[in-house]
């Protein structure tokens, strides 16, 4: 059985949605958790979860607890026994497959980058986000993981994000966008131009630049950019998301002739709601560590932490790490795109 190492104490709403989230999850799932924090707080989360000690569910105890505030860059250090280094700690000896936080993201990559390593041929790690499109969902990488990079590394992340799709968004043919001012390959900056000709040359079904506001049409599958660009792209999506959810609620409740009209179409509210909610997807896996970790929004609530561990527990099931690595082994033998 599958055995997940959860941070307990990361997040806004640590432990107890966390908690409640796992209890749900284990309930459904063939799986194992190891909830790692402060142990009397998450036990007397469990408490009123009558049935925890029969899921498979176990509590180790670690002292120091990572901020949002904290610099990841330190942090660690200073924080030997924080919950989210004695979870990734689990995950590389072995004890568990996989890590899930919804905690501090910076802590949270370089914990994992710390304790696992990165995959032969993958230079950094990408946060692969998936967002709502008209279409199906799709990925967007790197989303926060990397404020600066290189061309060659957006190559990696559309390899790594085209794997993705294909496990986790059932996209057989994934076709990759390389997000730019612009559709004509000689628009945007070095990087953008350089990374277009890499991924030209490069075994994916690449279709070329794609402008911000396609994004959200469905026209790629999976969108490469740069961490600081992806991070951007995600915050404000999150708040158009919301804006529009509040507007449209406002509008569908503000008189008696639209509120008969929400009450006839709020199924199809219900769903337009579902298809927008970032909880429904859980968290983002971190891709090109050599170990699987999926980091939650710090928002998380129960259910997107639910959802979060049954992401995870898909990706490990299907040898997604291995799925990963061979395709980066195969995409760096191809002469052209160094």
């Amino acid at each position: 059985m599958i055995r997940i190492a959860v941070d307990a104490m990361g997040g806004d709403h640590a432990p107890a949605q966390v908690v409640e989230g796992a209890v749900a999850a284990a309930r459904h799932l063939a799986v194992r958790l190891a909830l790692v924090g402060h142990a009397h707080v998450i036990e007397q989360a469990l408490s009123v979860h009558g049935d925890w000690s029969s899921l498979g569910i176990e509590v180790i105890d670690a002292p120091d607890v990572v901020e949002m505030t904290d610099e990841p860059t330190s942090v660690l250090r200073r924080k030997q026994n924080a919950s989210i280094r004695i979870a990734a700690d689990l995950v590389a000896r072995k004890d568990a497959v996989a890590l899930f936080s919804a905690g501090h993201t910076g802590a949270t990559v370089m914990a994992a980058y710390a304790a696992f390593g990165t995959i032969p041929g993958v230079d950094r790690p990408a946060l692969a986000t998936t967002f709502p499109t008209r279409g199906k969902p799709a990925a967007l990488l790197d989303a926060g993981a990397n404020v600066q990079c290189r061309p060659h590394h957006l190559l990696q992340f559309a390899v790594m994000g085209s794997v993705y799709a294909r496990v986790a968004l059932g996209v057989e043919h994934p076709r990759v966008g390389l997000l730019s001012i612009g559709e004509e390959e000689t628009k945007g900056n070095d990087l953008t131009r350089e990374a277009h000709r890499l991924l030209k040359a490069a075994p994916l079904n690449f279709i070329g630049n794609v402008e911000g506001r396609e994004i959200f049409s469905g026209i790629a599958d999976v969108v490469v950019c740069d961490g600081f660009t992806g991070n951007v792209v995600l915050k404000t999506s999150e708040g158009l998301m919301e804006t529009v959810e509040t507007l449209l609620g406002d509008e569908l409740r503000g008189t008696f002739s639209s509120h008969v009209g929400y009450l006839m179409s709020r199924r199809a509210f219900r769903r337009f709601l579902r298809r927008v909610d970032y909880s429904e997807y859980g968290g983002a896996p971190l891709l090109g560590v050599a170990g699987l970790a999926m980091v939650g929004h710090g928002r998380s609530s129960a259910k997107a932490v639910r959802n979060g561990i049954a992401a995870t527990h898909r990706l490990a099931a299907s040898g997604f790490l291995q799925r990963v690595a061979d395709e980066i082994e195969r995409a760096s033998a191809r002469p052209n795109i160094q």
